[in-house]
């Protein structure tokens, strides 16, 4: 969010009445301010001066800027008009001719050197208030009405020093907390961008989601914004300003939806617009009441060969959301729950392909741990977005963090993991590769717990290309994401191949097939250190014979993998999920379960080496089983005694 105490706040103070008229004194209030004393002798114009920070009631520094026309150029008037944050145009109360000026001359100027959607906000200064008895207010109402670029009008004057210290604060109010993105005075209500920002905050602060804030979400409201509670009677008090004004404010003793923004209004209209400012930046947005990029989007630094998780506390937070919008309680979320979910965010960020890529109820409908495991998915795929969608939902306010950031785990680089032989992570990617038709998708789909038929109903443009969910390795519970590569051998990408374990998918029906994951592990995994699992899909079918050299178990054999894995969805039932844990546990030990491979081939050659010299030897077989007995005891020993290091 930007800080606006490092806003440098230029007032211009620049109005005369015609060139032979009385002077106006806009360079006396600026001298008096400065000596606290009115001048003796007045300059044609004053000197600029900085106010510091630190003498200011907004802690802002303001810089003030006079005009001449005699010594300046109408270049240089022009010049100021397009440098200034805010402008203030001086009138004498006593010369009705310098206040016809701000309208027919003054602010017609002013509006034709700014944009006209970011006008300058004006400030009506009344001089020389010492002069005469009455108030110019009753003429500059009007004037005020009609123009809704001017922020208020004070009435002052430079010579006994009245409302001297006002004006510059106003005039400084003006930049910092402006009426114009707020409220509109013609019809007397909020802006319809201030409503959805605040109808936002609401929503956010509304814990239970039942529609009203109750007096422990008030008083959080308020700590959060103000860094202080209410008292319990100013917190009757508030309410029970709302009743007088309106009927449906407050509701079971909570300020709804409506008794909140008429709140707001009322702040506004009594001048109280820092109050509604303050809320609106603590909650992100920035002066055109738009959530700023460093709200929604922290700095989170994130170095090579590490991915991004989710921490425990961005689950618990993920959790009471779906908690406050799962109406049912019937731990899924139904379409109107999601659209209720996602209310506070400018678009709907979950499109029908969701539903096939977590796991849903008979219904359709996203399960709990569907919609943690999408989350899951958003934060290791894309980590910006995933801070941008905790941003929306209020994290880093609910939570009382610096940002979203804090809701992000950053795991060590892979290789670490495989040097200590153990890791951390929670998420895991399984990239899935093979011919048109093989049965990606179908795999892909089973891991949700979809057999064939209910793949079936799947329309072609609900389609998804990743599948996540959970699994347990060794009683702990891990995140599998599958990833579905586009079958084009020539332009794999460097997402196509990094990934933590590689499962090779064909169709024992198609005779073509095989050839796709051969050529694959040959030209891209053949010398890499990533796990590879052959899959030996649609197992139900008829077996023909691959058209390549060798057969898939030929293969696996020669290149040290394991044999192809059947695998069929084609069933009544839900399909097994046993080859996802394999999985898993590979992505976790890829070296452990290298090493045990090479302890059961160590076995194997001492087994061999012991008995070659006396192969004819009538005991050679018993001495061999023995053996190969005793040694794969050890061997399954050694690998159960890695295992527990972790």
């Amino acid at each position: 969010m930007v800080c606006k105490r490092h806003v440098l706040c230029q007032i211009v103070i620049e109005v005369f009445s015609c060139v032979h008229a009385a002077k106006v004194g806009k360079t006396s209030l600026i001298m008096s301010l400065v000596s606290e004393e009115f001048p003796d002798e007045v300059p044609l114009r004053a000197e600029e001066i900085t106010i510091p920070a630190d003498v200011t009631p907004e802690r802002v520094p303001t810089h003030i800027v006079d005009y001449s026309e005699a010594e300046q150029s109408d270049e240089q008037l022009y010049q100021e008009i397009s440098k200034a944050n805010v402008i203030c145009i001086v009138y004498s109360v006593n010369n009705k001719k310098s206040i016809e000026k701000v309208t027919s001359h003054w602010i017609p100027l002013i509006n034709d050197r700014t944009d006209k959607d970011s006008r300058v906000p004006l400030i009506l200064v009344g001089n020389k208030s010492d002069l005469v008895e009455h108030s110019s207010m009753e003429t500059i109402l009007p004037i005020m009405n009609q123009y809704q670029d001017i922020e208020t009008c004070v009435e002052c004057s430079a010579k006994n020093l009245k409302n001297i210290s006002e004006l510059f604060y106003y005039a400084q109010k003006a930049v910092l907390h402006p009426t114009g993105p707020l409220y509109c005075p013609e019809e007397k209500e909020l802006k319809s961008s201030c409503i959805k920002a605040l109808t936002r905050i609401f929503k956010v602060s509304d814990l239970d989601n039942d529609g009203i804030l109750n007096d422990n979400e008030l008083n959080f409201f308020q700590r959060t914004c103000f860094n202080t509670p209410l008292a319990p009677q100013a917190l009757e008090d508030v309410k029970n300003v709302v009743r007088r004004n309106m009927t449906d404010g407050v509701k079971d003793n909570g300020l709804t939806l409506k008794g909140f923004l008429f709140l707001h209004t009322l702040f506004i209209q009594r001048g109280r617009h820092e109050t509604t400012w303050t809320v609106l930046r603590r909650f992100g947005y920035d002066d055109d009441l738009e959530l700023t990029q460093e709200y929604l989007f922290p700095m989170i630094k994130i170095p090579p060969d590490c991915t991004t998780e989710l921490n425990h506390n961005a689950y618990l937070f993920l959790q009471s959301v779906f908690d406050k919008h799962d109406k049912d309680r019937d731990c899924a979320l139904s379409p109107e729950e999601v659209k209720d979910l996602f209310k506070v965010f400018p678009y709907m960020p979950w499109g029908p392909d969701v539903n096939n890529t977590v796991c849903t109820n008979d219904q359709g409908w996203i399960t709990y741990q569907g919609y943690l495991s999408q989350w899951t998915l958003t934060t290791y795929l894309d980590v910006q977005r995933s801070l941008e969608y905790l941003g929306y939902l209020g994290y880093s306010i609910i939570y009382e963090q610096e940002s979203q950031a804090a809701a992000i785990t950053v795991t060590r680089n892979k290789r670490i993991d495989l040097q200590k032989k153990q890791t951390q992570r929670s998420v895991f990617r399984c990239n899935i590769l093979g011919a048109q038709g093989s049965g990606k998708s179908g795999f892909l789909q089973a891991f949700l717990g979809r057999n064939l038929q209910q793949q079936r109903r799947i329309r072609e443009d609900h389609k998804s290309f990743y599948a996540i969910s959970t699994t347990y390795v060794y009683g702990q519970e891990k995140y599998l994401l599958l990833h579905e590569v586009m079958p084009d051998f020539d332009f794999l990408s460097e997402a196509d191949l990094t990934c933590d374990v590689v499962c090779l998918v064909y169709d024992i029906n198609n005779p073509r097939s095989f050839e796709y994951c051969a050529k694959v592990y040959k030209q891209y995994f053949i010398d890499s250190k990533t796990p590879c699992v052959v899959i030996a899909a649609k197992s139900d079918l008829h077996e023909v014979r691959q058209h390549y050299s060798l057969s898939p178990h030929e293969f696996c054999r020669k290149h040290k993998l394991h044999p192809p894995q059947p695998f069929t969805c084609n069933m009544t039932s839900a399909p097994n999920k046993d080859i996802y844990t394999r999985l898993t546990t590979m992505a976790m030990y890829p070296v452990r379960v290298e090493l045990l491979e090479q302890i059961v081939i160590w076995v194997f050659l001492c087994c061999c080496w012991s008995t070659r010299a006396d192969l004819k030897n009538s005991t050679f077989w018993l001495r061999a089983s023995v053996g190969a007995t005793v040694f794969a005891v050890l061997g399954f020993a050694m690998y159960r005694a890695l295992l527990k290091q972790r």
